[in-house]
């Protein structure tokens, strides 16, 4: 392993609502934020394309929604997918056992999965922003169901990094031990799907991180934990994650009580996280960069 520390540090949510939007240009301007996933249904999506094109060192990779948002496709057109308002499910837990029996057990279930999955890369394409990456809201991108179709469709559409959502929950849990049921039922169910991911990732040709922080203590990506990571962090490639807003967006209220924008703002532009990445030797890098490096 090299001795060099590479981190990409990543906004989520990018065009969902103007206060995320400009959280995330304002973190990459004056902070750390290297990175941002594009949610390409979003409220706010062509300010964020616009700002996006007006800064481009900002890294933008897709953030591929398939729960809590709205379609690419028309609803007609994925009838097995979406609710009766032509939305997907808000619970992630069961609209992931729901895809799964679909893709299974209903004709038509795969194709419209990969049709919708499609159209979200399609009109990525169109915004004429390099691809960075790939991940997804609420991780759904590692489905078992979702992510062999990310493969199928890579090489059309120039995948070639995607997040690999693996943590030390030891660790989460040592920084912060609020909301253990959630953090330890994350942690076996990501330490499988990563396992399972990661060798078909690395047949594909896909880069990835070594190590991903942010989803055990998502909402709350704040001064102290930002810290606490650049302090313990180990040789190699890694991500952080976060939701930036400059204030809470209407669009995302329901699905992210509690999550504490500001304050993941205020961490990712502060003095003593930028003096503590360069005490540490740590690169800001993103994704292209890891994989030009390769």
């Amino acid at each position: 392993m090299t001795a060099r520390r590479r981190l990409v540090v990543s906004g989520d949510d990018f065009g969902a609502a103007s206060e995320v939007n400009a959280a995330i240009v304002r973190a990459h301007r004056d902070g750390i934020l290297t990175s941002a996933s594009l949610m390409v249904t979003g409220d706010a999506v062509d300010e964020a394309v616009a700002l996006a094109h007006a800064h481009p060192r900002l890294a933008v990779g897709l953030h591929l929604v398939l729960a809590q948002g709205r379609p690419a496709s028309p609803p007609a057109e994925i009838p097995r997918l979406v609710t009766a308002a032509g939305s997907f499910g808000d619970q992630p837990v069961m609209t992931g056992i729901r895809y799964a029996w679909l893709a299974v057990a209903r004709p038509g279930g795969r194709e419209e999965l990969r049709h919708e999955v499609e159209a979200q890369l399609r009109r990525f394409a169109a915004t004429g922003l390099r691809l960075a990456h790939v991940d997804g809201h609420v991780n759904i991108h590692l489905h078992p169901m979702i992510l062999p179709l990310l493969l199928e469709l890579a090489p059309r559409y120039g995948i070639r990094a995607l997040r690999l959502s693996r943590e030390s929950l030891g660790s989460a849990l040592r920084h912060d031990r609020t909301s253990v049921g959630r953090k330890v039922a994350e942690g076996l169910v990501f330490r499988a799907l990563s396992a399972w991911s990661e060798a078909r990732l690395r047949q594909a040709g896909i880069v990835t991180a070594d190590r991903v922080y942010g989803m055990h203590q998502t909402g709350h990506v704040d001064e102290r934990y930002l810290l606490a990571v650049l302090e313990a962090l180990p040789p190699g490639v890694h991500e952080i994650y976060c939701h930036p807003a400059e204030a809470q967006p209407e669009a995302l209220a329901r699905h992210q009580r509690g999550y504490d924008h500001a304050s993941e703002v205020t961490a990712l532009v502060s003095p003593r996280v930028r003096e503590a990445v360069t005490a540490a030797g740590v690169e800001l890098v993103t994704y292209p960069d890891l994989v030009e490096a390769r």
